[in-house]
């Protein structure tokens, strides 16, 4: 790809964590400019790299801008999101889209209606894992998809006040569960639990249908001192396991061998063929995303999370934990 040579002007709004590795990359991004960040309670530690500190949103409107990464907290998505819009800012708003299906809703309308480029930071699938796990199934050599299973747990992170496991952690796997599979989530059962005293569920397991008869799996949880990432896609020719911390991608081959025991065979079902893990080049996916979202408001390209599909996840969510309560 060519390296753009229009220079987009870029803010931020939001220095928590992921508002600083979103400042830190759009320095590092080609073809940005950072011009300005947002938050209310300063820039502590030097995110913004020399560039504008506000602490409200309208001075950052107002040097113009043509793109904006929303990083605040959920529950201010809709706010912001619709100032931008308002502003005519293209946006990349951090999952969960909104903090229910109404917000989720408006602010996909406002983008639309404006004719701006709306997407959600849905971070991974563009891990080096899943982007190189859904080039060979779209190559096909997976065949059909029978189930995605994930693995998301680690200790609770301090940062996240606003929202459940489900919205901060199980909108990834709801997310690129549809995202490889290329179907959207049917129906969903769940059931979550609260250990740690807080308002918000702190565990929960899904078993999930897609309208192209894929199951999903999820265990997902803030309990573990085991961190780990793991996604299972299991198919008619293999498996692929993805380890989205380490960027690693594992192939699980069926047995290509002929057995002549025909009732063994049956007992037996799929044997263990070849296994390989794969070498590719490993960007920070941050990095790719941003790069993502750059080439959309060029026109260059469309490999964004659209706010449609943001606003899938939200509502799955919702059904998620409207399934817990049954």
């Amino acid at each position: 790809m060519n390296t753009p040579v229009t220079e987009l002007r870029i803010g931020i709004v939001g220095l928590g964590m992921m508002g600083r590795n979103h400042a830190r990359v759009a320095n590092e991004t080609e073809g940005l400019t950072l011009v300005g960040v947002v938050d209310p309670m300063g820039d502590r530690f030097n995110a913004s790299q020399g560039s504008t500190v506000f602490d409200d949103l309208q001075p950052l409107l107002d040097l113009g801008l043509d793109m904006a990464v929303v990083a605040a907290p959920t529950g201010d998505h809709l706010e912001v999101g619709l100032a931008l819009a308002g502003a005519g800012v293209h946006t990349m708003i951090e999952k969960p889209l909104a903090d229910n299906v109404e917000s989720a809703t408006q602010l996909r309308d406002a983008f639309e209606n404006a004719g701006l480029i709306g997407c959600v930071g849905h971070i991974e699938r563009f891990n080096p894992a899943l982007q190189e796990l859904k080039r060979r199934i779209k190559e096909g050599q997976m065949g059909e998809i029978f189930q995605i299973a994930t693995r998301r747990v680690g200790p609770f992170p301090a940062r996240i006040l606003d929202v459940g496991v489900v919205k901060d952690l199980a909108s990834h796997d709801l997310d690129l569960t549809a995202w490889i599979a290329d179907s959207p989530y049917e129906s969903v059962n769940a059931r979550t639990a609260h250990k740690t005293g807080r308002q918000f569920e702190d565990l929960v397991a899904i078993t999930g249908h897609l309208a192209d008869g894929t199951i999903a799996n999820h265990l997902i949880n803030w309990l573990s001192p085991l961190k780990e990432r793991m996604v299972t896609v299991t198919g008619a020719n293999g498996a692929f396991v993805a380890d989205t911390l380490t960027g690693d991608l594992t192939w699980f081959a069926n047995a290509d061998v002929p057995n002549e025991w025909d009732a063994l065979s049956v007992l037996r079902g799929v044997a263990e063929g070849d296994m390989i893990r794969y070498a590719y080049p490993k960007p920070e996916p941050l990095k790719v995303e941003h790069e993502a979202f750059r080439d959309a408001v060029l026109g260059i390209s469309d490999d964004v999370v659209t706010m449609t599909e943001g606003l899938l996840v939200v509502k799955t969510c919702e059904d998620v934990l409207t399934s817990a309560t049954r």
